[in-house]
């Protein structure tokens, strides 16, 4: 018995000795720490998430309430969506080159083009939207249709395409501030989105 306690002392004094004693040391207050840790690390985890797919729905809130309030032909809605500026890209539908130009510059021509005479739909889906802190870029696929009754060469024009917003988060919430719009395919009257008022 004495022999194999001096046996088991000399092994305990050589292993007190090396750096295993550290090593094992290490290895359980780093498994403290974790276990200590991962509560509030899952917290901020859970918060980023929930923070992501809010920031998310309100985007998609953006794009869906500015198609129905134009079609609503509710301007005022519709120009609380956007920021001061605009940078806009129609040149797949009307040739013109980019612009940045002010939101109620923007509006203005919508509602002169979209007089009550020209009814409109507009729909998107499949949202691809990323993220980074402050801005958002969104691409959706998106469907619509002008109607203007009585117009030489037919009342009806529709277009599907591709749109592409940006968006940057001001004090009041998320804003658009780039709409380009990529139409892929047209039919109907091409003369209906562009037609004017008629005169009384």
């Amino acid at each position: 018995m004495q022999c194999h306690l001096e046996r088991s002392s000399k092994w305990l004094s050589a292993w007190l000795h090396t750096e295993r004693p550290l090593f094992f040391i290490s290895a359980l207050l780093a498994a403290v720490l974790t276990t200590a840790l991962a509560p509030s690390a899952r917290a901020d985890d859970v918060a980023d998430r929930l923070a992501a797919l809010e920031a998310r729905a309100a985007l998609i809130s953006i794009a869906d309430g500015l198609d129905a309030a134009v079609d609503a032909k509710d301007w005022d809605t519709a120009r609380g969506y956007f920021d001061d500026e605009v940078r806009i890209d129609f040149s797949s539908l009307d040739g013109g080159p980019p612009t940045t130009i002010s939101s109620d510059e923007l509006i203005g021509f919508w509602r002169a083009n979209l007089f009550a005479e020209k009814t409109s739909f507009h729909l998107r889906g499949n949202h691809v939207i990323d993220i980074d802190g402050d801005v958002a870029e969104m691409t959706s696929h998106g469907y619509a249709w002008n109607k203007l009754p009585g117009l030489e060469g037919g009342d009806f024009w529709e277009v599907w395409g591709v749109y592409e917003y940006a968006f940057a988060r001001r004090g009041d919430g998320w804003k658009l501030t780039a709409f380009t719009f990529k139409a892929t395919h047209q039919r109907g009257n091409a003369a209906v989105p562009g037609a004017p008022k008629p005169t009384e």
